[in-house]
């Protein structure tokens, strides 16, 4: 026993595990309420396999999905969970709060003369609860999860709204598009603060641009969340955010901030092939594009990071189903191993 002790004394301070975080934006969504469920306890939907193997491959310890159905048990999620529990990855913190999409607001804001359709909510979205976000962890969530889903776009500070709404819509127009959270997870008795976000896609709209305006003010709500000291280190804004730094339709002045921001860091990572973009979209408009993200505080010590994107010739691509790749979802899993020990100090 005392030498081995004086063996650990001489190696040093044991040094923590590196936490591996992901965003998937999964595609999972169906076109009703409880059909997502209906599909995952079947266990005969393709799709659903393959988002299981590419998680279970990947097997982050935190990991935020978008693209999943809400409903307010949380029964798909928990299907899901267990479906991932199976395959090696289990979650045992999970976290799902409603979202903007299909959250009636009683206008007809797409002025079709109709209200009540799709275009009409909070977030786009055939019912309520569609194409939502979830959280799933190794790691306790904490106390102090702060849902901003429901902030009005009108009380961005330097925002967009009053460019593209009138004052009717302006009262009731919410900025996130689908969520906007902060969760505190407790990892090994520190805090890591995730700053989670899946803003609209900047098209589908007219010469007034308004989704690509507020595309752009959901990321500057996160902006101005950290510039005004809202949130502090360590943080990771992840999630989808739409935007790509070249390429696309995206308004990038708030993107190209915050990837050269002093308090981020922009690990940008690759895939197999060597590119950062993370969605494959339909070629040659507008093709592929780097969409999800993770970017991480700049105390916060990261030891890799990748896009799942395996080259055609790997044996890892066919976890990604379909013979082109896309049969789980046409994104792809962004991920980074980061070290907390001594984050937050700096």
């Amino acid at each position: 026993m005392i030498w081995l002790l004086l063996l650990l004394l001489l190696a040093g301070p044991l040094v923590a595990d590196p936490v591996r975080i992901a965003t998937y934006q999964t595609e999972l969504s169906r076109d009703g309420p409880g059909l997502l469920l209906r599909d995952i306890l079947r266990g005969e939907d393709d799709q659903i396999d393959a988002v299981v193997a590419v998680i279970a491959h990947l097997d982050p310890d935190i990991l935020l999905l978008q693209g999943i159905d809400y409903d307010a048990e949380g029964h798909a999620l928990a299907a899901l969970a267990d479906q991932l529990a199976e395959a090696g990855s289990p979650y045992p913190f999970r976290l799902a709060l409603r979202p903007n999409t299909g959250q009636p607001t009683g206008l007809d804001l797409d002025g079709n003369g109709r209200s009540g359709e799709a275009r009409d909510a909070q977030g786009y979205g055939r019912f309520n609860g569609a194409g939502g976000m979830a959280l799933l962890s190794r790691y306790p969530i904490g106390a102090g999860v702060v849902d901003h889903s429901a902030f009005l776009w009108r009380d961005l500070p330097g925002g967009h709204a009053a460019d593209v709404l009138n004052a009717e819509v302006l009262a009731v127009q919410r900025l996130a598009s689908v969520a906007a959270w902060e969760v505190p997870v407790e990892v090994e008795g520190q805090v890591l603060r995730l700053l989670t976000t899946h803003a609209t896609p900047p098209v589908f709209d007219g010469p007034e641009d308004r989704n690509g305006r507020r595309n752009e003010d959901e990321l500057r709500f996160w902006q101005w969340r950290i510039e005004s000291g809202a949130v502090g280190p360590p943080f990771a804004l992840m999630g989808v955010l739409n935007a790509d730094p070249v390429n696309g339709d995206a308004r990038r002045g708030t993107l190209m901030t915050m990837l050269s921001h002093p308090a981020l860091q922009d690990p940008a990572p690759t895939g197999a092939a060597g590119g950062s973009e993370t969605a494959d979209f339909s070629d040659p408009d507008p093709g592929n594009l780097r969409v999800s993200y993770i970017l991480p505080s700049a105390d916060l010590e990261v030891q890799d990071a990748g896009v799942f994107w395996p080259d055609p010739d790997s044996p890892d691509h066919a976890i990604l189903g379909g013979s082109d790749g896309n049969g789980a979802s046409r994104h792809r899993m962004v991920w980074l191993d980061v070290e907390l020990q001594g984050a937050g100090e700096h």
